[in-house]
Parts: structure tokens; C-alpha cells; sequence
């Protein structure tokens, strides 16, 4: 109160009014929110890199951002096939160029005949361009076995993570005890928590058991439902699979545990199936929610609530900044979907290159096409080269002192556990820091790596991690796994 009081009087005698929108007057839900993979440690590493531009001397020649999963930030090369049509989509004067395989045009002849004026320039519905949204149904269709999908169930979103903004923001309501309660794993990807923060939901942890794998325990899930319904109307749950940061991938059995679990106790369950390419571990098999829920019948295929998301972000694409993906609907009220049209049409429409990206991914070259060689071999090469980098990493955390880390089954992350000193915990916290904060913002300072502490994901009270990604090139990456556990064996000894 007495620094507002002399703000306000220094305003007064400079002549200057209080602005409108000040930290005290936003809005507060706005505040709440924290989104630590692009936090307070990756403006430190953008900093760092522009001192060393400045020549400005430091321990390292390099900042490696290992904070993300940005799969062409740290290297990987585009996917020719999909960038080639995405060429001729954005500059046609080039079909008739024979620099390019004629099943490339022909895809992006295609794709151009279902944009208004033959444009990607041009706005598309806002629920995304109806053969695109139809050839996802039919992806969708292969993928589950030959289930049927239904195109207007399909919605073509900014990336997934819009889409399932979207679907969060048509199940937020009411106040106090009637507030909305959304279940979410922990450790989990703080897209979740962000925008439930900025929702006005309540935030519903269920904790992954580490101990086996980072699996999904129902009875935990009833222990966290049990525990909210006191504060809360619990209505949704989240299962992100393969998991993010955790690197898991859920067994058929899990998946049919959840849906009962779900169809019980009356949520709406939300899919986060993003990685479901990246599937690297001997005996690790992706199974969709969807395809799941159907062969499970009834009641639970006609009656279980269902949004599941992909995302041409990931997998062998990571095409992230073309931000497409897609969310489908399963047994939504048809009233409540025409809500969430009108939702997505105050936002006009996903960006129509995205759109088309996703085209490519979800109807890929087919055996008889001139480009198919290319691009299965270039898609298998990076699902193999991700496979070694999940074992490699698994291998050097596990054989570190003081680190411990899960198999990397899917996904693009590693989530290891890191014993830290008392007398580096005490002093983080001396700070205002959480003790793998300091961790990580001290191997940020001394190294150059940069990765996210758990804090940000979630994690059990009294335990540290880090999430890393396994994306830099294999060698790189050998270095970077070692410079980091010769810095935790350094830091120990430093604090102990």
C-alpha cells in the first residue's frame, strides 16, 4: 500500500496520470499463468546467446536449447515431399517447372482446388477446408482399422494446441464449489495448466507412478476425483499419450482402465495423441483413444465424450511453425458442436498453409507414386535416428550418479530424476528459487544447455527432474548428455 502511495504521488508531481492497464488492474488470471518452456530460463539462454554474439566471453561457444520440441530448430531437415507441394501451393507459377515429380503437382493442383480463388492467400471455413477435413477422416479411418470417422466431426485447428484450448474453454463454467475441475497427469505438459489458469478452472493433479515407467493408475485417478469433489465439479480428464514430458506410451489396458473410468464417473475425456508416431521401445504399440472406445461397443462407443488432437508438430514431420493439426469429436452433443463452431469462427480460420501441410501428412505418397521411395525413406530415417537418441539418452542418465532416468518409449523428451545437495536445495531456496530451477539455470550459466525444470511440469513433493529433448543430431547430443552429467557430478560435489 505505501509503495502504491508514493507511485501515485510521483505520478502527481510529474504531471503524469496512472496508466489504465497496470499489473493491478489486468486481469489476474492473466498473472496466474506460467508456461516454463518458454519461461524465465529460455529468456536467460536468449540473452546468453546475444552476449555471445557481443563477444562477450563465456564456458561454452554455443547455447544448445534443449528446452523444446522444436525438431528443425536443432536440425532435422524437412520432409522433401511435403515441402515441395507446400511450394507449389504457395507459388503455382511452379507447376510448370520440371524440377518437380509430377504426383508433387498433381497434390498441390488438388489442394488448390479446394481454396477459395485457387489461393492458400485465402481465408478457408473456419472449421478448415472440407477436403482436407475429409482426407483426415479418412487418415483417421486407416489408422483405427477401418472404424469410420465422420469429416464433420473433424475440426482443422492452429497447431492442436488451439484446438484444445477451444475444447477447454466449452467445458469451464460455474463459480466456487461449482467451478469446473479438469484431472491432468503430473508431470504434464503446462500447456494444461496454463490455459486452466487463464480459464478460471481448477487444476486436478493425478500423478504418474514413476516407479513403473510413468504408468497411469486408476486408483490414483479415483484418489484425485475423490479429493476434488470436494472443492470442484471435476468434468474432463487428460491423458496425453505418448506422454509429454514423460516419454511413455500407454498400454491398450491402460487405455480401456481410463475410458471405464471415465464413462463411471461421467468426464469428458480429452486425448492428447500428438507423438503417436513416435514410438521407439521394443514392445510399445500406440493405440488410439478413439479406435479403443469403438471396440470396447456399447455403452461406452455410443455414449463416452471424447476430443482427441494430433499435430503436424511432431512426429517425423516436425513441421512446427506451419501450425497445423486437427481435433475430432466423439459423441459430442450436436448442439454443443455447433457452439464449438461458432467458437472457432471468431478466430476466422486456421492458417491455410497449415491446412495443406496437414493434407500431406495425413494422405502421404502412396507405393505407385514417383515421390513414395524418397519419402518413406527420409520418414524412416528420422523415426530411427529419434529411436537411437532415446536409447542413447536412457543409457548415459541411467549409468550417471544421482541421475536415474525412465525408458524413453515415445514422444521426443527424457524426464530424469536428479538427487540434489541439502545445501543446494537450501540455497535455491534462499533465493526464491525451486532447488532444480538452480540446477538448471547453474548448468544454463557454466555449459550452455538449456533445459526446463520439472517444477514447471508438476512432480512429487521432495523430488527434482529436468525435461531435455532428444532432438540434436547424435553426436551433439552424446556431448551434451555428457557435459550434463559431468556438471550434476561437479554441482554435487559443489554443494555437498
Amino acid at each position: 500500500m505505501a509503495s502504491s502511495t508514493v507511485d501515485q504521488s510521483q505520478v502527481a508531481r510529474n504531471g503524469l496520470r496512472e496508466k489504465v492497464l497496470t499489473l493491478n488492474s489486468m486481469n489476474p488470471r492473466v498473472r496466474r499463468v506460467e508456461y516454463a518452456v518458454r519461461g524465465p530460463i529460455v529468456q536467460r539462454a536468449l540473452e546468453l546467446e546475444q552476449e555471445l554474439r557481443q563477444g562477450v566471453k563465456k564456458p561454452f561457444t554455443e547455447v544448445i536449447r534443449a528446452n523444446i520440441g522444436d525438431a528443425q530448430a536443432m536440425g532435422q531437415r524437412p520432409i522433401t515431399f511435403l515441402r515441395q507441394v507446400l511450394a507449389l501451393c504457395v507459388n503455382p507459377d511452379l507447376l510448370n517447372s520440371p524440377n518437380f515429380p509430377d504426383d508433387a503437382k498433381k497434390r498441390a493442383e488438388r489442394i488448390l482446388q479446394a481454396c477459395g480463388g485457387h489461393s492458400l492467400g485465402a481465408y478457408s471455413i473456419s472449421s478448415g477446408i472440407q477436403l482436407i477435413r475429409e482426407d483426415v477422416a479418412q487418415y483417421i479411418e486407416r489408422r483405427d482399422g477401418g472404424i469410420p470417422a465422420d469429416p464433420n466431426n473433424v475440426f482443422l485447428s492452429t497447431g492442436a494446441s488451439d484446438a484444445i484450448v477451444t475444447v477447454l474453454k466449452l467445458l469451464v463454467a460455474g463459480e466456487g464449489h461449482t467451478r469446473t475441475g479438469v484431472l491432468i497427469p503430473i508431470p504434464q505438459y503446462p500447456l494444461y495448466s496454463a490455459t486452466l489458469a487463464e480459464l478460471g478452472a481448477v487444476q486436478v493433479d493425478y500423478y504418474l507412478e514413476e516407479e513403473r515407467a510413468w504408468a497411469l493408475d486408476v486408483a490414483e485417478l479415483h484418489r484425485a476425483l475423490c479429493q476434488a469433489r470436494d472443492h470442484c465439479c471435476p468434468r474432463a480428464l487428460c491423458v496425453i499419450n505418448p506422454g509429454n514430458p514423460t516419454g511413455q506410451v500407454q498400454t491398450r489396458e491402460c487405455i480401456e482402465d481410463v475410458i471405464r473410468f471415465a464413462f463411471q464417473e461421467r468426464l469428458f475425456l480429452l486425448a492428447d495423441e500428438v507423438y503417436q508416431d513416435n514410438v521407439y521401445s521394443a514392445g510399445s504399440q500406440f493405440h488410439s483413444f478413439k479406435k479403443v472406445l469403438m471396440e470396447m461397443g456399447p455403452p461406452y462407443a455410443v455414449q463416452q465424450e471424447l476430443a482427441s488432437f494430433h499435430s503436424t508438430s511432431k512426429g517425423y514431420m516436425g513441421e512446427c511453425g506451419f501450425r497445423g493439426g486437427y481435433v475430432e469429436v466423439v459423441n459430442m452433443d450436436p448442439a454443443v458442436q455447433q457452439q464449438m463452431l461458432k467458437l472457432m469462427s471468431v478466430r476466422l480460420c486456421p492458417p491455410v498453409p497449415g491446412q495443406a501441410l496437414l493434407d500431406l501428412v495425413v494422405s502421404p505418397p502412396a507405393p505407385t507414386d514417383p515421390s513414395f521411395m524418397q519419402f518413406q525413406a527420409e520418414r524412416q530415417a528420422v523415426l530411427a535416428e529419434l529411436a537411437a537418441k532415446a536409447r542413447l539418452t536412457e543409457q548415459v542418465f541411467s549409468e550417471a550418479p544421482g541421475i536415474s532416468c525412465n525408458p524413453v518409449q515415445g514422444a521426443m523428451y527424457s524426464f530424469p530424476r536428479i538427487q540434489l545437495p541439502p545445501r543446494a536445495v537450501q540455497l535455491a531456496q534462499e533465493l526464491g528459487l525451486a532447488p532444480d530451477m538452480f540446477f538448471c539455470l547453474c548448468l544454463l550459466e557454466e555449459t550452455g544447455i538449456c533445459v526446463v525444470p520439472g517444477s514447471g511440469f508438476g512432480q512429487r513433493e521432495g523430488t527434482y527432474h529436468f525435461r531435455m529433448t532428444i532432438l540434436p543430431p547424435l553426436e551433439k547430443l552424446r556431448l551434451l548428455l555428457e557435459k550434463l552429467t559431468r556438471f550434476h557430478a561437479k554441482f554435487t560435489l559443489e554443494y555437498s
